[in-house]
């Protein structure tokens, strides 16, 4: 029994809610789909990226992965005031090419052109706030971009884990969000690890660095939108979010049942 469950949550009764919960739901089932056929594309797997790293870069990426969660706030904030809001696409775009830009010198090109990335991804998410109706500086908002960041990844096999972060109560204040970040960065270093893996292979160099970025930055504004989408849908109907996040779970088996059926 989930930690959900335990609790007594009201019902959802309004088919509207319902509606829009599977729009979510499947945008959450859809998130990553593309972005493991490119990496398919260019010939890379998933599986066992990280083993394919040096030990100097594996024993560095929670430190690096922290201090670049850190500084990626400030700079996402700065770089909103300086260029505007030109939607999701803008930023896929860059993240794209900051990725083939990496991707031409290998894994050291990829490992300075990370800071960068992860800035663009959470400008992405800001701005998916504050299209949401969401105080993009709000320590609230901060707090569900990390949670964000710290899901599996475009490259995870398991939805669940990351469907239980999304429903974890993480108390946030501007005291602590430093902590979140420590608690987050060794599980965002993971999934940076299996991007900086899958562009370490030579032979892919800036097609591989480009059409990785773009998978992760597809996921990540996907789940921004699951996530923000779920504050603004309780926020406007006063439904809790727990009971919203229940639904979205129930919404996401009924529809994978189908899709698994056919797999098999």
């Amino acid at each position: 029994m989930t930690a959900l469950q335990q609790h007594v949550l009201p019902p959802i009764n309004d088919p509207s809610v319902h509606t829009e919960i599977d729009r979510l739901a499947r945008r959450y089932l859809d998130a990553g789909g593309l972005g493991l056929d490119i990496l398919n594309t260019v010939g890379t797997s998933a599986e066992h990226l990280i083993e394919r790293l040096p030990g100097f870069v594996r024993g560095r990426l929670d430190r690096l992965t922290r201090n670049a969660l850190m500084r990626a706030f400030d700079a996402a904030e700065g770089s909103r005031k300086v260029v505007r809001d030109r939607g999701e696409w803008f930023n896929r775009l860059v993240s794209t090419a900051s990725g083939a830009a990496g991707g031409v010198a290998g894994l050291p090109g990829a490992i300075i052109e990370l800071p960068f990335t992860i800035t663009m991804f959470l400008r992405a998410m800001l701005e998916i706030a504050e299209e949401h109706g969401l105080d993009p500086q709000s320590e609230e908002v901060r707090a569900e971009c990390l949670r964000i960041f710290a899901a599996g990844g475009p490259m995870a096999q398991d939805d669940g884990a990351d469907l239980a972060l999304l429903a974890a109560r993480l108390s946030i204040t501007g005291q602590t969000v430093q902590t979140l970040i420590t608690r987050v960065a060794p599980r965002f270093a993971v999934v940076l690890g299996q991007k900086l893996a899958a562009q370490a292979t030579p032979i892919f160099g800036a097609v591989a660095g480009a059409s990785i970025n773009y998978t992760f930055a597809r996921y990540y504004q996907e789940l921004a939108r699951v996530h923000f989408g779920l504050a603004r849908l309780s926020r406007e109907t006063g439904i809790p979010k727990e009971a919203l996040i229940e639904a979205l779970r129930m919404s996401i088996e009924r529809i994978q049942k189908p899709r698994r059926a056919r797999r098999s």
